[in-house]
Parts: C-alpha cells; structure tokens; sequence
C-alpha cells in the first residue's frame, strides 16, 4: 500500500502507538490516533501491566515477537533512562514434572535462538537468594529477559511520532466505523468523522465492542487477573540498584513460579506478586462505561477493585517461597482486565468479511512490538518478517466466533495459563461440536478422539488392539517415554501395518474442502496458484498460493470438476478468508469475472479408502471404472457407489493407491456402511490420524503452518515441483520465484532418521550439527514401515544426505542422520501402477491377514 493511505488507529496504548511509530518509520505520513482516554494514561491494559517479558515462548512466531519487543523497548530512552529493565528471568521449579518440563522449555529456546540455562537448586538460590532452598529443585534462567516499563514506552512513542507528524486525539470515544460497500471509509467520534482508507483496532478488550460496530466478530474475552504490592520489606531499601522511572526499581530477576500460577517482580522496596491461580473473572468491556478524564495508577477502567479472598492461596504459597515475604503484609492490590483468546494466541490482521479493517487484539506488552512491526510491515511490503498465520484473525472457524465458545475455551486458557501442556492435548470441553456422519460407527469401534477446530478426530481405534499379537516383529511398536507416550496407541501400527499391506479407511471429513464457481474461477485460481490449472475437467493439481515476496500462504489441491466450477482442498480457515477475498477484488474490478467462493466441508464427508487391496473393495461396489485406466492418479470423477451419489478423488496422503470418496452429509452414514461391509473380507481397518501422519511423514508429504510457513519459499521447503514458471499466465509470487529459481538455498527442510530407532520426537525440538545448534524439528512421528522414528527439520543447505546430527529432546541428545526422502516408494509405483498381490512388502505377511 502507499505510504499516503489514510491510516486511523484506535487505542493510544502499547500496540497502537508501537504500530505509529513503525508506520512513521518506514515513510507512512497520514496517520491519527483515536484514545477515549486521556493520552498521558490511557487506562486500558497496558496502563496497570506489570511488564514482565519473557521470551521463551511455546511456538517460535511468538519468541520472536517478544524478542523484537526487546530490541524495540531497549533502544527506547530519555535523558538516559530507558524503558526496559534487563535483569534477566527466571523459572523455577518445585515439582519434578516442572524440572523435567523445564528442559522441554531450554530445547524450544534453543530452536529459536533464544539464549536460556537450565540452573541447579544451588544456581536458582545465587541467582534469586530470596528463595526458599528447600522448596526448589532448579530452575531455567534466561539472561536477556526483562522488565518493560510500558506505560512510559507509550508516552516516547508518542512523543515522537507526534514529531514526525502523526496526530493524537485524546479523549475521544469512537461511536462508530463507516463503511462504503464492503470497505471502511472512516470513524466516527462525537467531534466528528475521520476519514481512512484503513482503520486498524488496537483498542485491547474494548476490541469486541470495535467489531461488534461493522459486523466483525473478534474472538476474545476480557478477564480480570489478579495483582497486588506488598509493604516495604527492610532487607530491600537502601539499594544501589539500577533505577528507572516512578519508582519501578528492579535488580533480581523476573520470577515465575508456575507450579503455584505466580509470578514475581520488585518495585523498589516492595514485591508484585501476579496470581493465575484463582477463578476466571469475565468483564464486558461495554459495561465499564466511557474512560473518565482523570486517569492515575489507582483509578482506570481496566483496574477492578481487589477480591482479597480470591488471593489468599497466593499469599500463603509466596510466603512459602520466598520467606523474606513473611511478616510483611499486602499494601495493594487490583484485578486488572487482560484479554483471552480460545487458543492464547493474538488477533492481528485483515477482517475476512470488511476491506481495510484491521486489528491487533489480545497482544500482551511482551509481543507488542513485535506485532506491531509485523502488521506494519504487511501493509507496506505484503509480507511480516515473521510468520504470523498462528495469529491471523482469520484463523478461527464459524463455530469457535461464537460468544459462548469464546467464553468457555478462553477462561479454559486462562486456567491452564501455566500447566505443563502436551502439544497433542485437545480442549476438554466444549466437545461433540462437529462430528462426521461416521462418529456412531467409530464409537462403535472405540475410536480415541482428539479435537481441532471443533472437529472430533479419530486417532485409533481400540476394535484394532488384538491385531497388534499379529504383527510381524519388524512391525512391533517399540517403547516409549511417558511424554511421546501421552496421547498415543501402539494400536497405530497395526493400522499402518493393515495399510501399507492390506486396505484401511480414514475419516478424511475435518479436511477443508472449498467450491470456487463462476466465470472468473478460472481467471481466480491462474492468477493465485502456482501451476496451471486450466487442465480439462476431471483433473486434480496440487499447487502452492503466494504472497509477492514468493513465500509460501498454503498448499492445496484444485480438481476441475466442471469448466467453471472448481473443488479446493485447502488447509486453514485462512485460505478461505484469501480466495474469498481475492474473488471479492476480482469482481469489483471486473464484474463480468465474478467468483463464489463457498465452503462445504460440513454438508460433505469423504473416506480416504488406500491399501493393496482397495480395488478388490470398491470393484463390487460400483459399475463406474475406478481404476487406474478409469481414473488415473491425480484425478477426479463422479461416480455412484452403491446407490450413492459420490465423487472420487485418485490421490493420497499416505504413498498407497486408493481413493478420497466424498458424498453429501446425508449420505454418509450409508457409505461408510457399504465400504466397511464389502472391506471386512479383505482385512479392512478404520485407521486413525496416529497412522494416517506416520504413513503421510514416510512419504514426504509437507504441512502448511508446521512444515512450511511464509517464511520460506517453494524451493527451499522441497515443494519447487509445484510451481510451473513456464505457466503461460502470471500469478502471485512469480517474478519473486523467477529470481529466486537460479540460487542455491540457504537452508532446507530435510528429512532425519534417528539412529537407534526407538526415541520418538514431537516437533520443535532442535539440531545440532557439529555440536552446534543449526536448526529445528518441525513434525514427527515413528515411521512404522521404515522401522524408525521420522523427523522433519530446517537445517543449513551444507549439511548433506548422510551427515549424522543430534535432536535434544528434554536434554538429552540423540543421534540421527540426514536421509534421502521420500523414504517410502521414491519411484511412486505404489501409486501409479495397479497394485500388485506378489509385492514384496505384503506377501511377507500374507498368511497373517
């Protein structure tokens, strides 16, 4: 966009003046930044934010956020007092679950380049000698965290952008948002309207009501969370320690004591003591009325009056931990309003449903420089330096938008804020929202179901468990530790087993699934893919979408099913955001190619039946040829199985021959019947996602948003094959891929194998080579066909095929090699020929089917 758009941003806080001051920074002019409070102190969340960054993040988009929100608060100062007070952090434990957890932790830091030592009980007490050292067994230290001084963050920032030419209008509630069509054109506030190309909400919790004004559901819930002062504590007056501003003396580190939901930070002689422990506490920001003119520490929307008796348990624990509280007494406390989301993450980006309205929602002062960057840096370049797609407001499906699951699963997260986490762990609850017409059949079968954008998705099923007696030894799941163990089934290789050497049927109904009709669907999917998808009907491409940089937004599979009538496989509730907007551009500038774009993944399902014996199930079933002749691999037909109307894709996920059948929601039920009847003669299995991604990781089949995200391209993510830069037609990325086809990668995502075929990986964990860490698991799982575990990495270019490296997984070293992938049928002849009975793989466990 030109630096000359007509920006507005709402809320004068941590993000909307960050978001100013890298606008100004890259050249934006026309800037104005609405506050219903009065500028000096907003009183919103960042107005009482204890401002306490910590770095060493769950995924590494939000490390890297709070890294740059360091670099950002560190380089701002004033008569030579800055705005981050770098003492340091520290986690400790108290728990031998929390130790070993914490080593979890120090592997993430070190994926993402984070600087962290694991400490010793004695280290934690010479670091923190407040401690109680007969309460803590160690702890995790990370030097460059740190203190922000956010409140005084806001007024530099907004001292100088004001100087370079942004305009402040303090004091000034917004009472609505214009738009024309489906475009904002301004925001309307009691002194009048503020005309914008591009209005950008930054209002914190007071978001929800911001889109409630032009119909923008923004998926947070403001919550009040507790915080208290004790009285001056003798043994910490009189220091010579680094002193900031107000009082906000600092000199050990950040403490945080999760095992008991507390953390810890000095203010001079005092201790803040922050507690997640107590019960979720929801405020309706709309209920807190207009921020009044006088604002101070003590009197602000966003500080509720203190529940004492919520905070006992606090009191007592903090006591135990750090005796030198004792005897000392509480001298004030507040339950200040901070926003959650379903899934903990920020909301930043584009409305899916209104051009030109942006937000940058439920973003704590550790990210807010880092988001604000990012969103500054996709309205002017395209592309954040960052990957924010864990971010994307877009990111949510219809159901989580409602007003009861936000409330639900946000206070879930506000509970669970500092429980040690599996990264498998689903949501307990709500549950059952979306379920295939399959689910009474799979519960029959005892499916183990885990949970993903209200989807309930079988794992395994437990009517497979005796079939693990049959296995031949090769076979034979290995042992695992208690982490990779949790959420797992040795049943899984009994159904990879019966698909790689019989037939098995997946529950493919969760994957998105998108219809793009009309007469510019052609004209859409040419200019927004990387290959040509102008191929006669019948035809199914798997293609890759672009942003201009050529970095990569998703990948998908479009098969033509008409001339003008497309079906998508997509990935995210964000692809569909994309296409629907781009067809939503496309026709306003050429109303003769208008698009529809619609998703049905609800009103259909779809079996993925693969295996060897597949052809000797559907044969029966059907008088339409399925076969490779009939429908060659990479192609779709409708067809009649059964009685039932479907159609049937020939591709597959798992390196096995097979088709995805899809039929309407109302036939489903009857289809799995039909297949699961005519497939029992032939040792059919239903087959859970625990197979389905070990059989899918063997093949070498990429995951948008794990595998690759926007921060690499098409060549270095191994996914070049799919672009086709001789394409007659342009599309987005390619001038940037034409420059970027004749260099060598720097780095690549290559596939590992672990040495001593029994230690199982989750993701993120990092790589050594040569003693050094070079780069980082993105998925795993044990590949049951090649006998090991499979794990795929980002690593520098120069470590080749063959070159053995380390993976430290909970501090422990294990070795692994670099492979040659894919590692299952390279020659993809499992996939293209006709399946024959005397291969090798299958007839060595013939007799035992």
């Amino acid at each position: 966009m030109s630096p000359t758009t007509r920006i507005v941003i709402i809320g004068a806080g941590i993000v909307g003046t960050n978001l100013a001051d890298e606008l100004v920074s890259r050249g934006w002019k026309d800037i104005t930044v609405i506050e219903q409070g009065p500028l000096h102190m907003p009183g919103g969340s960042t107005s009482h934010a204890p401002g306490l960054v910590f770095q060493t993040q769950g995924t590494k988009t939000m490390t890297h956020l709070a890294r740059y929100t360091v670099e950002k608060l560190l380089s701002l100062e004033k008569d030579g007092q800055s705005c981050f007070n770098q003492v340091g952090g520290l986690e400790v434990a108290t728990t031998h679950e929390r130790l070993h957890d914490l080593k979890r932790k120090h592997g993430l830091a070190s994926s993402w380049g984070v600087e962290t030592h694991l400490v010793s009980r004695e280290e934690c007490i010479k670091i923190y000698p407040h401690l109680n050292k007969d309460l803590v067994l160690g702890g995790l230290h990370i030097p460059s965290d740190g203190l922000a001084l956010a409140a005084r963050a806001t007024q530099l920032l907004i001292e100088r952008t004001r100087k370079a030419g942004v305009r402040y209008m303090g004091l000034t509630p917004v009472t609505g948002i214009e738009r024309a069509g489906n475009c904002v054109t301004g925001v309307t506030t009691p002194s009048g309207t503020v005309s914008a190309d591009i209005v950008i909400s930054c209002a914190g919790f007071w978001g929800v009501e911001l889109g409630a004004m032009v119909g923008v559901p923004i998926p947070l819930l403001p919550l009040a969370h507790q915080y208290a002062k004790t009285t001056a504590l003798p043994s910490l007056a009189g220091r010579e320690i680094n002193t900031l501003i107000n009082g906000m003396n600092a000199e050990f580190p950040i403490l945080r004591y999760q095992d008991q939901d507390l953390y810890y930070r000095e203010h001079g002689d005092q201790y803040g003591i922050g507690y997640y422990g107590h019960r979720p506490m929801p405020v309706t920001a709309a209920s807190l009325g207009l921020t009044p003119k006088h604002v101070d520490e003590h009197n602000m929307p966003s500080r509720l009056n203190f529940t004492r008796s919520d905070f006992n348990p606090a009191w007592k624990a903090s006591q135990e931990l750090l005796p030198i509280l004792q005897g000392s007494q509480l001298a004030d406390g507040f339950n200040g309003i901070f926003s959650f989301t379903p899934d903990g993450g920020p909301l930043v980006g584009q409305a899916p449903n209104l051009d030109g309205f942006y937000v940058a929602e439920a973003v704590w002062v550790t990210h807010s420089a880092g988001v604000a960057r990012a969103l500054a840096e996709l309205l002017t370049t395209g592309q954040s330096t960052i990957d924010m797609s864990e971010c994307e407001l877009s990111r949510f499906e219809e159901v989580q938008l409602s007003r009861s699951y936000v409330n639900e699963t946000s206070q879930q997260n506000f509970v669970e804020i500092y429980d040690i986490l599996h990264p498998m762990q689903p949501k307990e609850s709500p549950r059952q929202l979306r379920t295939s017409p399959f689910y009474a059949r799979q519960k029959e079968l005892g499916a183990y179901f885990l949970e993903l954008g209200g989807w309930e998705r079988p794992f395994w099923y437990e009517a497979n468990a005796d079939l693990i007696r049959s296995l031949p030894p090769e076979w034979k799941p290995v042992p695992r530790d208690t982490w990779s163990a949790r959420y797992y089934s040795p049943i899984a290789a009994v159904e990879a087993w019966k698909t790689r050497n019989a037939v098995a049927m997946y529950d493919m109904t969760s994957f998105h699934r998108f219809e793009v009709s009309g007469p510019g669907a052609v004209h859409l999917l040419q200019r927004l893919t990387t290959a040509d998808v102008t191929a006669k009907p019948g035809s199914t491409i798997y293609t890759l979408l672009l942003n201009i940089h050529g970095s990569v937004l998703s990948n998908i599979f479009v098969t033509r099913l008409q001339d003008y009538l497309y079906q998508i496989g997509a990935n995210t509730a964000t692809d569909l955001a994309y296409l629907s907007r781009e067809a939503r551009y496309q026709a306003q500038r050429t109303p003769a190619q208008w698009v529809q774009v619609r998703d049905i993944t609800g009103s259909t399902c779809c079996i993925g039946l693969w295996g060897p014996r597949a052809h000797d199930i559907i044969r029966p079933l059907t008088t339409d040829d399925l076969s490779h002749t009939g429908l060659p691999y990479m192609s779709a037909k409708r067809a009649t199985i059964n009685s039932i109307p479907v159609t049937v894709f020939r591709k597959s996920y798992v390196g096995e021959s097979g088709w995805e059948i899809q039929t309407t929601a109302e036939f489903g039920y009857q289809l799995w019947n039909s297949v699961w009847k005519a497939g029992k003669p032939h040792g059919l299995v239903a087959a859970g996602r625990s197979a389905f991604n070990s059989l899918r990781l063997e093949k070498g089949y990429r995951v948008y948003g794990a595998d690759m995200t926007t921060e690499h391209n098409p060549f270095e993510a191994g996914v070049g094959f799919a672009v086709d830069l001789g394409k007659k037609d342009d599309f987005v990325g390619k001038a940037a891929l034409a420059r970027l086809a004749g260099r060598a990668p720097e780095r690549r995502l290559g596939c590992l194998t672990v040495d001593d075929g029994c230690s199982v990986v989750l993701g993120k964990e990092p790589v050594f080579h040569r003693d050094r860490a070079v780069g980082y698991v993105t998925t795993a799982a044990f590949g049951y066909t090649v006998g090991r575990p499979v794990a795929y990495a980002w690593l520098p270019s120069e470590v080749a095929v063959g070159e053995g490296v380390e993976i430290e997984y909970f501090g422990r070293r294990i070795r692994a090699t670099v492979s040659a992938e894919p590692l299952w049928d390279p020659q993809m002849t499992r996939l293209l020929e006709s399946p024959s009975p005397t291969s090798e793989l299958h007839t060595s466990v013939k007799s035992r089917l």
